[in-house]
């Protein structure tokens, strides 16, 4: 009796294992053909179980010049949230407070990245309250996915946007929102921060980076602020400091999970922020240029693309054309460019330069649009730019099935608070901690 109960044991483990891998039943299929590492090691799927979905990535980068925001400023325009609506932002800021002994050394005001995540979050969800109306989801309903195209977002609604990292370091804040809907799909989000400025290591000048997840794909966001300076011999300073981010920058990874580590490592790769990259002309000759809007000459003179093109910093990296007024440097609250207005003695002479970038790594990525925004809050424009990305997304199974292949089945929970700023903060492999 005992044997029979076994073999009945047996032959009912085998049915429904064989069910979830599709495999004819009453058959020793299982035992024979089946690859255990795809049933029992679901954080690696094969080709056959993964479908490629499309998402529509919103990247900007900002210097604020430790300008505080007021309680009032509207950040629709940048947001673009009047004609599209994305399924992630990811916006970076340079110098949200001012780059002083006193903000360098001591400790974090936290006010600050409160009010900005604030200011961000009314933007994106200014239209939230259209939702009450709409009935929730059915339980086990297949979530909609947005195409990639004009308006992707239902007509007449807004989502519902949620942040799921914002962390600094000295000036630097990357702030990371996704529909509310995706926020189940983000996994293994982590942070590091390097420091690159004062004696190598202090973070008024260097990045904070994020990665996480989204399905199957892996993406990276690094946000940058290079070395100043406008003399030649300069951008050497500002290369250094970017190779020294790639080389630091280092993520929680090894057993059981195997997760990369390093920055190029990840699938989807974006580096943005303040690069102070400068134009090598006489300083005349720059303004005279940007006046006529001779984009051709004076790129031929970028800094940045020059260090490319000769192979001295970000080999292998992209970036879209550039065809807008060089971001950097004005008057606050103007559109005149610095050191152009007579009879202003003291003030530093600083030449037109396309300080603020978007770049990018890898494959499954591309740029849709790469212009500037014109808000005059600081002494820098806002730079944004919007991808087409590819997102692996494993290929669904019956109910009983996903529920093996899912994440609750074999991954604690990771929460996404985890990576707010407080006194809980849990972060990756910091480099460096102000």
């Amino acid at each position: 009796m005992q044997q029979k109960e076994k073999q009945g044991d047996v032959m009912w483990l085998k049915s429904v294992a064989n069910k979830l891998l599709r495999k004819p039943v009453g058959t020793d299929a299982l035992l024979e053909g089946a690859n255990f590492d795809e049933f029992i090691n679901p954080n690696e799927p094969q080709k056959d179980q993964i479908d490629t979905r499309k998402y529509k990535l919103f990247v900007s980068t900002w210097n604020v010049g430790g300008v505080l925001p007021s309680d009032d400023l509207n950040l629709e325009d940048w947001l673009d949230v009047n004609n599209n609506y994305y399924d992630i932002y990811v916006l970076g800021f340079q110098e949200i407070v001012p780059l002083n002994a006193k903000n360098v050394l001591g400790p974090e005001r936290r006010r600050i990245l409160a009010r900005w995540n604030s200011l961000i979050g009314r933007a994106l969800n200014r239209s939230i309250s259209n939702l009450k109306g709409r009935k929730e989801a059915k339980a086990g309903e297949r979530q909609k996915v947005h195409p990639v195209k004009e308006g992707s977002s239902e007509e007449g609604s807004a989502p519902d946007f949620r942040c799921i990292i914002s962390k600094r370091m000295v000036g630097v804040l990357v702030s990371v929102w996704v529909r509310h809907d995706l926020q189940n799909h983000i996994r293994h989000p982590s942070v590091s921060r390097v420091g690159c400025g004062i004696m190598g290591c202090l973070g008024n000048k260097g990045s904070v980076s994020v990665r996480f997840w989204l399905h199957e794909t892996s993406f990276c966001f690094v946000c940058c602020h290079l070395a100043s300076g406008g003399k030649e011999g300069d951008e050497l300073k500002r290369n250094s400091d970017a190779m020294e981010i790639l080389s630091r920058t280092s993520f929680p990874g090894g057993p059981p999970l195997h997760l990369p580590q390093k920055i190029l490592d990840h699938d989807r790769v974006i580096l943005l922020g303040d690069l102070n990259y400068r134009i090598s002309l006489p300083e005349a000759t720059t303004r005279s240029l940007v006046e006529q809007k001779r984009w051709n000459m004076l790129l031929e003179k970028d800094q940045l693309k020059a260090e490319v093109t000769n192979g001295r910093v970000f080999e292998d990296w992209q970036e879209g054309a550039i065809a807008f007024c060089p971001t950097y440097k004005y008057y606050p609250n103007s559109d005149k460019y610095y050191g152009c207005m007579q009879g202003r003695k003291g003030e530093k002479r600083r030449a037109p330069a396309w300080c603020d970038r978007i770049l990018w790594h890898g494959e499954g990525m591309k740029q849709k649009r790469y212009h500037r925004c014109e808000s005059r809050l600081s002494d820098h424009r806002p730079v944004r730019a919007v991808f087409a990305v590819d997102v692996d997304v494993r290929r669904s199974w019956n109910s009983v099935g996903s529920f093996f292949l899912s994440e609750r089945f074999h991954l604690p929970t990771e929460r996404s608070q985890l990576l707010m700023d407080d006194e809980h903060t849990s972060e990756g492999r910091t480099s460096i901690h102000i």
